[in-house]
């Protein structure tokens, strides 16, 4: 098991705690990395762009002149291609770019993630997070007080809404709850800050 540090808001190093191996300590899978955050691109992806083709655009259904003795090149419509107006070859159509990945595949990428966060040192787990009000200076004092100057995810497990609106304001702070954690931004953030209910709640769900 991975022993890891638990500090308080000020900082300090109050304590210890036993990450489970079945989700901190798995064999970092890679390409279910990789793949789990390209689903999750893909699957956010609008697909609502449109041209029109030739059998879509307006008018053109008069042959311009006729096929013979004009010296131009014969032509069948003003709405081919290659005339201004005319419609797109092949032109892109709204469409849906999202696929799946199977359930156990995705769990893996996740622990995969954690596990990843772990080994470099990118993961700290804090007793608690409360504050008495919304003050996006409060958290910016606990963030500098964990030594934090980088992208963080603050994975709570309690929809703390004094949390969660005092970290709104800061660019490269992201607030989920652990059911609402993905390894996209698990991957994208420079530090994972969970607490200490959240680490076991996670263990929970995902060992």
């Amino acid at each position: 098991m991975a022993k890891v540090s638990v500090y308080n808001m000020e900082g300090k190093e109050v304590d210890t705690i036993d990450l489970s191996d079945a989700v901190f300590g798995v064999e970092v899978n890679e390409h279910l990395v990789h793949m789990a955050v390209v689903q999750q691109l893909a699957n956010n992806r609008q697909g609502t762009q449109k041209a029109k083709t030739r059998s879509e655009v307006s008018g053109g259904g008069r042959k311009p002149w006729r096929q013979k003795g004009t010296g131009h090149a014969r032509q069948g419509s003003t709405r081919a291609p290659q005339w201004t107006g005319g419609g797109v070859v092949f032109a892109p159509s709204p469409r849906d770019y999202s696929f799946k990945l199977n359930r156990k595949e995705k769990k893996l990428a996740l622990k995969s993630a954690l596990t990843s966060r772990v080994q470099e040192n990118k993961l700290i787990v804090v007793d608690e997070l409360k504050f008495d009000e919304i003050k996006t200076k409060n958290f910016v004092a606990v963030l500098d007080n964990l030594k934090i100057t980088r992208k963080a995810l603050v994975v709570l497990n309690d929809n703390d809404q004094n949390v969660v609106l005092s970290a709104r304001n800061i660019a490269t702070v992201q607030t989920a709850l652990t059911n609402t954690i993905n390894v996209y931004d698990i991957m994208k953030a420079g530090t994972v800050i969970l607490t200490k209910d959240a680490a076991k709640t996670i263990e929970e769900v995902y060992a």
